[in-house]
């Protein structure tokens, strides 16, 4: 019984692992709202008020803290976050149910609310840890990215952004090695532990018009990209991590 227990214990017991707050959360909640103590380049939301209306999508947002944060630096006269997260889960908290891998889920959501208005961002919060999660996290955000656009182009591809914290490379790595290859994406600041980051994305150009395959296996180790059905791999994260290295031992 959680009579007993914190409220945090009560929530991991019945949620699992929506029901906690995990720590990279906290440096994605002070890229989204730095106060006046950092400068962020870039940052989360442009300075330019002239834009057209922001979409934000969460993935995997179990108690919300984060999208409470999102929710404070948008307009709520002109834009909109969608926040997402496993069924049992989303339908006790009244946030769209989007099981990772799930096209049904996607296609669902892009009914909804995603009809005439292009997606700009897609946020995930310390989602990179569990490797039998890994594929269906990589095929979803395949297909959010691929939303309103064709197999040729994309006028307006959305901007993903991605805390994480290292935990286990040799379960993780695999996940970015495969990222790599259909995303261009960057590390964005310096002022967290040396386990965190923050990592900013968009689509390659040219992957729209590459299939994405059935398996998760395959996904994870690159066949179809660049057109290509043999396995691959980007090098992109080990680059960042010995990047970093040098700057702490510099330092």
């Amino acid at each position: 019984m959680c009579c007993y227990q914190s409220p945090c214990e009560c929530a991991i017991r019945k949620y699992g692992i929506a029901g906690r707050v995990w720590e990279a959360t906290y440096a994605l909640a002070l890229y989204v709202s730095p106060g006046t103590q950092f400068d962020y380049d870039p940052p989360f939301l442009p300075s330019d008020t002239s834009l057209g209306p922001i979409t934000i999508i969460e993935l995997g947002a179990g108690t919300g803290m984060l999208s409470a944060f999102i929710a404070e630096v948008l307009d709520c006269s002109k834009d909109t976050l969608i926040v997402t997260d496993l069924p049992e889960v989303s339908l006790q908290i009244f946030v769209l149910p989007l099981s990772w891998g799930n096209i049904q889920h996607v296609v669902n959501l892009e009914n909804k609310y995603l009809k005439g208005r292009p997606l700009t961002h897609i946020i995930c919060s310390d989602l990179v840890y569990f490797p039998e999660l890994l594929g269906p996290l990589l095929r979803t955000l395949i297909h959010l990215t691929s939303s309103n656009c064709d197999r040729h182009r994309c006028a307006s591809p959305p901007t993903i952004v991605i805390s994480y914290k290292i935990r286990s490379l040799l379960k993780e790595t695999p996940f970015w090695s495969a990222f790599g290859l259909w995303f261009d994406w960057y590390h964005v600041g310096s002022d967290f532990d040396d386990r965190t980051f923050i990592f900013v994305a968009q689509r390659r150009p040219q992957s729209y018009s590459w299939d994405i395959p059935s398996e998760d296996d395959s996904l994870l180790h690159g066949v179809g990209a660049y057109g290509k059905e043999t396995r691959q791999a980007d090098d992109t994260f080990e680059l960042m991590l010995l990047m970093s290295l040098e700057i702490d031992i510099i330092e």
